[in-house]
């Protein structure tokens, strides 16, 4: 019966019964970024429908090294309290929860702890990972946390492990600031360098075993990005 439902659910998304495509997907981001917040639902809901033929990597991709060096031209952003107004604009134009207080009372001073920390919890496993940086999110967008200070990593940590007792909460400790998790972090700038990703979030889809790939750009609806994967997978 779930065999049926699954292929029933394949058959409305354009792909083939026996299609032995493998679906890869790359999803750069940054957990400061409010507009990957927004796509979380999305994101979600690919991992769910998708199941198993969908294999998710999460690349890291450093939008905030520091308020010395940052502009945004295109939001006219250099200082943090200006964050606070393109916050306020996701929230208006997605309809998500979000928070923008934390630009105005303890605004992060860099993303760069919270990507290590995403890299850290990866050594563990890519599953782990994606439930942490989940949590991330929610500890920065909706509950204005500062997820640029260990002390919030961690206890950020220690909420997932009460959860999923898998986590290991103290080898994360150990390896929220070594220099594995610090070399994984640095080869995402390189790849989102390399592919010339300046926006987040972008999803990168490839049919396993054709060499076809699509660059997703923005946050776009689960029907379009499906339609998407359709097009790939049956192309």
């Amino acid at each position: 019966m779930e065999k049926q439902a699954t292929l029933k659910r394949n058959r409305k998304k354009g792909i083939p019964a026996d299609s032995g495509c493998r679906l890869e997907a790359v999803y750069y981001t940054d957990p400061l970024c409010c507009w990957s917040w927004a796509f979380e639902p999305v994101i979600q809901r690919l991992v769910n429908e998708y199941g198993e033929r969908l294999s998710m990597r999460y690349c890291m991709g450093g939008m905030l090294s520091g308020w010395n060096n940052y502009h945004d031209t295109l939001h006219a952003v250099s200082r943090p309290i200006q964050m606070g107004p393109v916050w306020m604009q996701a929230r208006q134009l997605s309809g998500v929860e979000l928070n923008d207080t934390i630009w105005f009372t303890d605004p992060p001073a860099s993303s760069y702890p919270a990507c290590v920390a995403v890299k850290a919890a990866a050594l563990q496993s890519e599953h782990l990972a994606a439930q942490y940086l989940l949590r991330l999110r929610t500890a920065v967008m909706l509950k204005a946390k500062n997820i640029a200070k260990k002390e919030v990593l961690i206890s950020v940590a220690e909420e997932l492990s009460a959860e999923n007792p898998l986590f290991d909460t103290g080898k994360f400790r150990k390896q929220l600031t070594c220099k594995q998790a610090i070399d994984a972090f640095r080869a995402d700038m390189q790849e989102t360098k390399y592919r010339g990703i300046h926006r987040f979030p972008s999803l990168l889809l490839q049919a396993k075993g054709t060499g076809k790939t699509l660059l997703l750009t923005g946050n776009r609806p689960f029907e379009s990005i499906s339609s998407c994967i359709a097009q790939l997978l049956s192309a």
